[in-house]
C-alpha cells in the first residue's frame, strides 16, 4: 500500500521562500509517495487514512489544518517542518502543542539558533529537533554582480519586510549613521528612515535583478530572524551578505557578521568592508560559492525531509506541566502573528474564502 503525504506548506508559483520550499518538496516526495496539497493556513482538518503521514507547517490560528488534523490519533508519522527562531518566545510558541505531538520537527534554522535550542525557552523540543539550512536554486538566482564598486562606492541593499523580527528599526540607526553610504530597501511594510524605498521588485524579472546588480552587499539586521533566505539568495546573485548573527547565519564561511545592537561597532564594520580591497570581496564571494554548491542545496534540503518521513523511529509526547503550557500560550498571544488579533482572523477568514470561492468556480465551469 502505498503512503499518503499530506503536505501543508505554500506553494505558489514566487521562486522565493517559502513556496520553493513546497514545491521543491512536493517534487521530491512525490516522485515515491502520493502527495496531497494543502495550504499553510487552510481551515479545517483531514482525517487519516490508511499509511498516511502529515507533514508542514502549522499555522499560528488554532483551527487551521494542521494543528486540528496533528491531533487526531491514526498518522503514520508527524512531521512538523517550519523555521526556528527563539529570539522571541511568542515566535514560536504556538508551535508547541504540535512539536510535543509530533514525531519530528524539521527546523528550518541557522546555525546560531541551533546551538542555543538546549538552553533555551524550547529545551523540551530538543529531543525532537532537527535542524535544516535553507536552500537556493542557482537557475533561479543567477549571477548578475560582476565587479564590484570601487572602495566608497558600495552600496548596501535589503531585501524584506519590516515585520519585527526583521529588526529594520536598527536598520534604520545603522543608516542614519553613516550617511555617505547608500542604503536601499526593496520590499513592503512601514517606511524606515533613512533607506531608501524601492518598493516590491519581482525577482524573477530581469529589470528587478538588474537593481541588484547595483549594489555590492546584502544587508539584514534582524534579531529572531531563523535564516533569512535573502542571504543565500544574495550570494547566488554575487553580492556579500551582512548579518546579524540573530539572522541565524554566525561565523560562516563567505558571510560578514555585524552586532546586534551595538550600532557604532556595526557602522565599523560596515566602513571597513566598504574601504576593502576587491580581492577581499572577492574571496568571499568565492566562499560563498563553495558554500552553495555543497550546502544550501535542494539536493540536500529533500532528502533530510524524504530521510525524515521515511523514517520508522519514533519520539513519544513530550509531557509538559499545565503552568508551562499556560505560558506558553500567553507569549503566543503577544505576537504581532497571533491568531488573535483581528486583523489576522479577517486575514486567515478572506484567504479561505477566496479559495472556497475560485473552487466553486471551476466546478460551475466544466471547461
Amino acid at each position: 500500500m502505498s503512503t499518503t503525504i499530506h503536505l501543508v506548506y505554500p506553494s505558489g508559483p514566487a521562486i522565493s521562500c517559502p513556496d520553493a520550499i513546497g514545491r521543491n518538496v512536493a517534487e521530491r516526495l512525490g516522485r515515491r509517495h502520493r502527495v496531497i496539497h494543502h495550504e499553510w493556513d487552510a481551515l479545517g482538518l483531514v482525517r487519516p487514512g490508511p499509511d498516511a503521514i502529515l507533514l508542514g507547517h502549522p499555522h499560528p490560528a488554532p483551527w487551521t489544518l494542521f494543528r486540528m488534523s496533528s491531533r487526531l490519533p491514526g498518522w503514520k508519522r508527524i512531521v512538523v517542518m517550519c523555521p526556528y527562531a527563539s529570539g522571541s518566545v511568542g515566535q514560536v510558541a504556538f508551535l508547541d502543542g504540535a512539536v510535543r505531538r509530533a514525531d519530528r520537527y524539521l527546523a528550518i534554522t541557522g546555525p546560531y539558533w541551533a546551538r542555543r535550542v538546549a538552553a533555551g525557552p524550547f529545551s523540551h523540543w530538543s529531543s525532537k529537533i532537527e535542524p535544516m539550512d535553507l536552500a537556493v536554486s542557482r537557475r533561479d538566482f543567477p549571477r548578475v554582480k560582476g565587479a564590484f564598486e570601487r572602495p566608497g562606492r558600495r552600496r548596501f541593499l535589503y531585501i524584506g519586510n519590516t515585520s519585527a523580527p526583521k529588526n529594520t528599526g536598527y536598520l534604520s540607526a545603522i543608516a542614519r549613521a553613516m550617511p555617505e553610504a547608500e542604503v536601499a530597501w526593496a520590499g513592503t511594510g512601514r517606511s524606515v528612515e533613512g533607506v531608501r524605498p524601492l518598493g516590491q521588485l519581482d525577482f524573477a524579472k530581469p529589470a528587478a535583478r538588474e537593481v541588484v546588480a547595483g549594489f555590492d552587499f546584502l544587508l539584514t539586521v534582524g534579531s529572531s530572524d531563523a535564516n533569512p533566505a535573502t542571504v543565500l539568495e544574495a550570494m547566488a546573485w554575487g553580492l556579500v551578505p551582512i548579518c546579524t548573527p540573530q539572522s541565524g547565519y554566525e561565523d560562516e564561511p563567505g558571510i560578514v557578521n555585524v552586532p546586534l545592537g551595538d550600532v557604532a561597532a556595526a557602522v565599523r564594520v560596515l566602513r571597513d568592508v566598504q574601504l576593502a580591497p576587491a580581492e577581499r570581496l572577492e574571496a568571499l564571494r568565492a566562499a560563498g560559492d563553495e558554500q552553495l554548491g555543497s550546502r544550501f542545496t535542494w539536493d540536500r534540503f529533500n532528502a533530510q525531509v524524504e530521510v525524515a518521513v521515511e523514517s520508522r523511529e519514533s519520539r513519544k509526547r513530550i509531557p509538559l506541566s499545565w503552568k508551562r503550557r499556560a505560558r506558553l500560550a500567553m507569549a503566543s498571544t503577544g505576537d504581532p502573528h497571533s491568531a488573535l488579533r483581528p486583523a489576522n482572523a479577517l486575514g486567515l477568514l478572506r484567504s479561505n474564502l477566496a479559495r472556497w470561492s475560485a473552487r466553486s468556480g471551476r466546478m460551475k465551469d466544466p471547461s
